[in-house]
């Protein structure tokens, strides 16, 4: 499984297995089904009440803990040092492990005012004052964010010592957002991308399946290759056995001119020149 380097030197694996809408007494079992066939990186978090049932599907596995990822997020309520403390202890807890691989803030607002006018810069500058001192004590082994936009990312870079080394953001072929995407190459941030295949949406696209069609994929398959060749980590999540296992299962690449044609798709009108090489510069300088 292809890796992503982060800032700090690191490495995160590029496909990861996301265990959202999964309860808490599935997600041992789904955990396992995930790395017994190839997941290496898992997708939690707090809001998501599931990571004791994570946990426990990390130990079921019988992997060593230094073979897994681990990515867990601080509740988006959540905006003082204090809180934020705490919850990443909770969160080691819950695991029940010695550390986290990557922990994010989950949104710069709380969900109930998300996108609103309120902004939360000064509370989120506590939230990652408290997550940079669980980096430096050892207790996460990276640090990132979820959600930002673009002012998000500036108001950490501009009054925080770490900069954020993930943004976990929606991403899939009808909502690219280009220019926080853009941002975060230039600044060195790796993008995660979030339900890969449009919250199941992309299952009823025509234009996605005669897609998926040529190259004798699934809609599924595709939309998370669509992602990972944006050298984005991708996050889908499956609760059933084959959807786990035919989410690993792919062994193709999806050509230029089409990665072109699935850009077009994007629901926000950048023009079709405007999105494929913001994503290609990072490729053509490997």
């Amino acid at each position: 499984m292809k890796e992503l380097l982060l800032s700090n030197g690191k490495t995160i694996p590029s496909l990861a297995y996301g265990t959202w809408l999964i309860k808490n007494e599935d997600a041992g079992k789904c955990v396992e089904i995930a790395l017994r066939n190839g997941y290496r990186h898992i997708d939690t978090a707090q809001a998501y009440g599931n990571e004791v049932g994570v946990g426990e599907g990390i130990r079921a596995s019988g992997l060593p803990r230094e073979e897994i990822y681990i990515t867990t997020k601080v509740l988006a309520e959540i905006k003082n040092y204090k809180k934020a403390k705490a919850s990443i202890d909770e969160s080691l807890k819950k695991l029940g492990v010695d550390y986290i691989d990557l922990i994010l803030i989950h949104c710069p607002q709380p969900w109930i005012l998300f996108r609103g006018p309120k902004k939360f810069y000064k509370e989120n500058v506590e939230v990652w004052k408290a997550l940079e001192e669980a980096y430096k004590e050892g207790k996460v082994k990276a640090i990132g964010v979820s959600n930002f936009l673009v002012k998000d990312l500036q108001n950490i870079i501009d009054h925080c010592e770490i900069k954020p080394m993930v943004n976990q953001i929606l991403l899939h072929v009808r909502e690219v957002p280009v220019d926080v995407v853009k941002y975060c190459i230039e600044n060195n941030i790796v993008v995660e991308s979030y339900s890969p295949i449009a919250h199941g949406r992309a299952l009823d696209d025509k234009k996605i399946q005669l897609m998926a069609d040529k190259y004798g994929v699934s809609v599924p398959q595709l939309c998370i290759k669509f992602t990972l060749q944006l050298d984005t980590v991708s996050i889908p999540k499956a609760s059933k056995e084959e959807h786990i296992i035919s989410n690993t299962k792919l062994d193709f690449e999806i050509k230029e001119e089409d990665m072109i044609e699935l850009m077009k798709l994007n629901s926000v009108d950048y023009g079709q020149d405007a999105l494929w090489p913001v994503f290609n510069k990072r490729r053509n300088h490997e």
